[in-house]
C-alpha cells in the first residue's frame, strides 16, 4: 500500500501530445493578449468619465448646484461665467477631457482643494482598507469553500452555503453597524471608528516621509503600541467589507473543488487509497484558485463600491468617505475626479489580474 501511495501521479507520466501542424503553441499569444488588455484600459476609463460628466451636469452647472440660493444672482452669474459653465455643454466636455488628460481634475468648490491633492491624501486610506478586506476574504472564503466541498451535500455544506449567501447579501453598512454594536458598544473590545487614535495619528503625521498608509507609517514609528492601535481600528472595517467578498470566494472555491474532485486524476488517487481530505487539501484546491484570480478584478470594483458605505459607517477617512461628503455638498468637480480615479484603479487592477490569470492558465488567452 505504501508503494501505491508513493507512486507518481498518472498525469505526470503521460507524454504531451505532439502539436498538430498549424496549431498555436501555448503561450504564443501572451504578448498580444497583454497589449490588447492594456489598450482596453483607455476606452474603459473614457466611457466612465464621459458618463459621470453628463450625469453630473444633467442637474445644471456645479456652481449653481452648490451655491444656488446662497449667493446674489449677479454674483452667481459672475462665478458661472468665470468658470466657463455658461458655455455649451459639448465645449465644457472637451475642455474637461483636456484637463483630465493633463492630470488636472480641477478644484473643489466646498473646500477649495485641488482634486489631485484630495486623491493623494485620501486614496491611500481606501487602498489600505481594500487590502485588509482582501485578506479577510481569502482567510475566510478559501478554507470554508474547501470545507464545504469536503462535506458536499451534508449539513456543514448547507450551513456554509447559507453563510456565503448572508455574506454577500447583507448590506455592508448594516454589517458594519452590527459589528460596532457587538464588539465596540457591548463588549468594548475594539474602537468604534477612525483609523487610529488622535495621538497616534499625530505621531505618524510627524514622520519625515509619511505614506498615508497607516500600517506602514506605524511600523516606521518603531512603537508596537502604535502598530497595535492601527490594527485594532482596521479589524471591524476589514471584516465588514471583507465578508462581502468572502461569500463570493466561498461559493467559487466550493464549486470548483467539487468539479476538480470528479476529474480522472483525482479518481486515480482515490483508487490508490488516498484519503478524500488529502485529495481536497493537496490536489483539488489549486485549480479552484484560478477562477478566484480571474474574478478578483471584479471583486476589486465591488470592494471600492462597498468602501463608500464602509468608510462612512466607520468614519474611515478615505476616498469613499470624502465622496459621500462631496455628494452631500453637491461638489460635482470633486465627485467627477474621485470617480475617474476609482475607474483608473479598477481598470488597472483588472489588467493586472487578467495578466496573472493568463500566466497561470493559458486557456484565458484564447
Amino acid at each position: 500500500m505504501t508503494a501505491l501511495l508513493d507512486a507518481p501521479d498518472p498525469l505526470s507520466q503521460t507524454a504531451a501530445p505532439a502539436s498538430a501542424p498549424g496549431t498555436r503553441r501555448p503561450g504564443g499569444g501572451l504578448l498580444r493578449y497583454i497589449i490588447i488588455r492594456f489598450l482596453l484600459i483607455i476606452p474603459t476609463v473614457f466611457i466612465l468619465v464621459t458618463v459621470v460628466f453628463f450625469l453630473m451636469r444633467s442637474t445644471g452647472d456645479p456652481i449653481t448646484a452648490a451655491q444656488g440660493g446662497r449667493l446674489p444672482p449677479d454674483e452667481l452669474a459672475r462665478r458661472v461665467h468665470e468658470a466657463g459653465y455658461d458655455q455649451p455643454l459639448i465645449v465644457q466636455y472637451f475642455q474637461y477631457l483636456g484637463q483630465v488628460f493633463t492630470g488636472n481634475f480641477g478644484t473643489t468648490f466646498s473646500d477649495h482643494q485641488a482634486v489631485t491633492t484630495v486623491l493623494v491624501t485620501y486614496g491611500a486610506a481606501t487602498l489600505e482598507l481594500a487590502f485588509y478586506a482582501l485578506i479577510v476574504a481569502f482567510i475566510v472564503g478559501v478554507p470554508l469553500g474547501m470545507l464545504a466541498a469536503y462535506f458536499r451535500d451534508k449539513g456543514w455544506d448547507a450551513a456554509l452555503r447559507i453563510f456565503a449567501i448572508l455574506c454577500y447579501a447583507t448590506p455592508v453598512f448594516f454589517a458594519g453597524l452590527l459589528l460596532k454594536l457587538i464588539f465596540s458598544v457591548w463588549l468594548g473590545w475594539l474602537p468604534v471608528s477612525g483609523r487610529a487614535t488622535t495621538g497616534d495619528e499625530l505621531t505618524m503625521q510627524s514622520l519625515d516621509h509619511p505614506t498615508g498608509i497607516y500600517l506602514i507609517d506605524a511600523f516606521q514609528t518603531g512603537d508596537p503600541a502604535v502598530v497595535g492601535d492601527v490594527l485594532a481600528h482596521a479589524v471591524l472595517p476589514g471584516i465588514a467589507l471583507g465578508f462581502l467578498t468572502a461569500g463570493v470566494f466561498l461559493r467559487l472555491v466550493r464549486t470548483n473543488v467539487i468539479s476538480t474532485l470528479s476529474t480522472d486524476y483525482v479518481a486515480s488517487g482515490r483508487s490508490r487509497g488516498v484519503s478524500e481530505f488529502r485529495l481536497v487539501r493537496k490536489h483539488a484546491y489549486r485549480p479552484a484558485l484560478i477562477p478566484i484570480i480571474t474574478v478578483m478584478g471584479l471583486q476589486i470594483a465591488l470592494l471600492l463600491g462597498g468602501a463608500v458605505l464602509t468608510e462612512t459607517t466607520f468614519e474611515w477617512k478615505g476616498l469613499g468617505f470624502q465622496l459621500a461628503q462631496y455628494l452631500q455638498a453637491r461638489d460635482y468637480v470633486a465627485v467627477q475626479g474621485i470617480v475617474a480615479m476609482l475607474a483608473v484603479i479598477v481598470a488597472i487592477t483588472n489588467f493586472v489580474v487578467d495578466v496573472i490569470a493568463a500566466l497561470i492558465d493559458p486557456r484565458v488567452r484564447y
